[in-house]
Formats: C-alpha cells, structure tokens, sequence
C-alpha cells in the first residue's frame, strides 16, 4: 500500500517501538521524510493511537479537538526528529499516550511535586557525607541488582511524589532484607496530609518520608493504587515497611547525587518536567536547555547514571507508565550544570 511506505518516522518509531539502536528503527529513520505527513496518515496514526491506548471521547467535538492537538504533536515531533536525524539533537520524541494532550494539561494532570524551590522542605533531614577515597564506577544501573520493582502508572492523578518516595524505599528496603517489596503510592496519597502532602494534588519526597518513619507502610497489592484522593484506610498490622528518618544530598552538587547513587542505592529526584519535550520524549539523552534547576514539578527516581554517544547521563525511572519513553525510563544529560535541577532536591530514607 503506498501509504504503508510513506508512514513518517515520528509514527514508525511509535508503532515500532524499537530500542535505540534496532535495525527496524534505523531503516524507518532513513526512508521517511517529514514533507509527507497529511491527512490520511494522520487520520490512520489516529485511529491507531485510539486503539492502542483506549481512548474514548464524550462527544464529536470532543474528539475532533483532541484529533486536531494530536496532529498538531505529530508535526513538532516530526520537527524535532528532523533535527535528531541531522545530529542536532541527542534525543527523539515519539507519539505516546498523551499525544491528544496540550502541554499545559499534561502539566496539570502528570506531574504533581508541589512547586518547589530550594529549601522549601520542613521535614528534618540529616545531610549526605559522601564516602572518601571511593573511585566511583563508570556506570551504575541498580536495576541489575535487584533494586528497583517494575514501572509503575501515577494516571491522572498528581502523585508523583509518592512514587519517587515509595522508590527509593523499595531500593533501600531490598538492601536490608534481601526482598523487592512494592509499596503503597496510596497510602501515601491517602494518609500523610498532616505531614504537608496534598494527595493528587503534589507533595514531596521529605515529607513522605517524615510520614512512613512515623506510622510505617503497607504493600501495594494491600493497599492498592487507585489513582484519586480517598479516606485513609492505613492499618498498623499491615505495614512491611518503614525508615528512621531522611537524608538530603548537597542541593545542587551532580558529583554528590553521582556518589550517593554508587554508595547508597535509588534516589529520589524532583526535576522541572515541564517542557513538551518530556511529555513525548522516547529515547536518547535529553537536553533541554529550557529547563530550571530550581523550579521543579515532578518527582522521579534515580536509578543509575553512564554514557551514551559521548554524552554523559542519569537514568531516571518515571512513573507514567512502560509505554512513555524508554520502557518507563528516562537518560537525562549528566554533568550539564544541573540539567532540569535533576540534583537539586535529591535525598533518600534510612532503614
């Protein structure tokens, strides 16, 4: 069919979903040119996107609109591959579940750290003290050892907080006991209000913590993720889990978030991911030289850090679910003056 063979990248790299590096993925990249998307790709990308993804609208006009901003994300996705495919950028965007989504609704309903600037924690955090005379490995991935449970979905929900907490918990947890336990987002929505936290509407890490050091956690299959504020049903039989406190590594220091990931384990990380860029990020290093370092909305966990095609990065694991950019993970640039404030607000809790 001829327009099987003019399908764009943007739309092959979506279906596909290839690795970086997949032949299928490279052949795509090179045949298809971004002059060719038109209607009837775009309608065909659309009805593909609503299968794959579900997607169900209240009305005509509803659907027409959110046709009319998935085209409108196909076309800078292209633009932006374009550039990829020159050299010019170090990542590639891709169609995802949120292509129907504007980015300042995507922003309002996918991210959920309170706003934040430096210091504005009440929780009472002991500071990092990185270890002496430890050469650091070239690359770290704690998933390898056991550390990190399976990309997980906040929703519609803002709650990313809780999973960036829950994270490098799990992490730290497995350290102790030998035994990858996946703990509960909800509770943490649900219970720690009193601690400063707003549920689906943000929070933060520290305080998250402050709660589980003081009442404890239960799993997530106990107390399950439903992805909307409710009555807290916490009960202290169950909990699996809980810290003695938080520590908070060096606001702003790359070198000590490099250190603590080595020595200590998953981290959470408040990062700005505000731009469009992150909403349809797919794979690569990303670069955003629009992004703060202190003004931060979303809540993620460090996992590791390496390098790839000469670019240094910290791999991030998300909590929008396997199918937004590299399987649920993100590279983002390592050692470029706090790229996203990726290091500014960055701690971890003490078993």
């Amino acid at each position: 069919m001829m327009y099987a063979s003019i399908l764009t990248f943007v739309v092959a790299a979506y279906w596909v979903a290839a690795a970086p590096g997949d032949l299928s993925y490279v052949q795509w990249f090179e045949i298809e040119p971004a002059s060719e998307i038109h209607a009837k790709i775009v309608g065909e990308s659309w009805e593909l996107f609503k299968t794959k993804h579900n997607k169900q609208y209240g009305s005509t006009e509803e659907e027409a609109y959110r046709r009319s901003v998935f085209a409108e994300n196909m076309k800078k996705i292209e633009i932006h591959n374009q550039k990829y495919k020159k050299g010019e950028k170090s990542y590639w965007l891709g169609v995802n579940q949120f292509s129907d989504l504007k980015a300042e609704e995507f922003k309002k309903l996918h991210s959920g750290c309170v706003k934040m600037r430096v210091n504005l924690t009440d929780a009472t955090c002991s500071t990092f003290l990185p270890p002496h005379n430890v050469v650091l490995p070239d690359a770290v991935d704690w998933r390898d050892k056991g550390y990190v449970t399976p990309v997980k979905n906040q929703k519609d929900c803002g709650s990313c907080w809780s999973f960036s907490a829950t994270g490098s918990l799990e992490g730290q947890n497995f350290q102790k006991t030998g035994k990858l336990i996946s703990l509960s987002e909800q509770q943490l929505v649900d219970c720690s209000g009193d601690f400063g936290n707003h549920g689906c509407e943000g929070g933060l890490m520290d305080q998250a913590f402050e709660y589980i050091k003081k009442y404890g956690i239960e799993t997530e299959e106990v107390y399950p993720y439903k992805a909307k504020d409710q009555k807290c049903k916490f009960s202290s039989s169950k909990i699996v889990a809980k810290d003695t406190g938080c520590v908070d590594i060096e606001s702003g220091s790359e070198s000590a978030l490099q250190q603590a990931i080595a020595s200590i384990g998953p981290i959470s990380v408040a990062i700005d991911a505000s731009h469009p860029s992150f909403q349809s990020y797919s794979g690569g290093v990303y670069v955003e030289k629009e992004c703060s370092s202190t003004d931060l909305d979303h809540g993620v966990l460090a996992v590791g850090y390496g390098r790839e095609n000469g670019i240094d990065y910290w791999l991030v694991k998300n909590s929008w679910g396997e199918q937004w950019g590299e399987h649920g993970y993100i590279k983002m640039a390592r050692n470029m003056t706090n790229m996203c404030g990726i290091a500014t607000a960055a701690s971890y809790p003490l078993v």
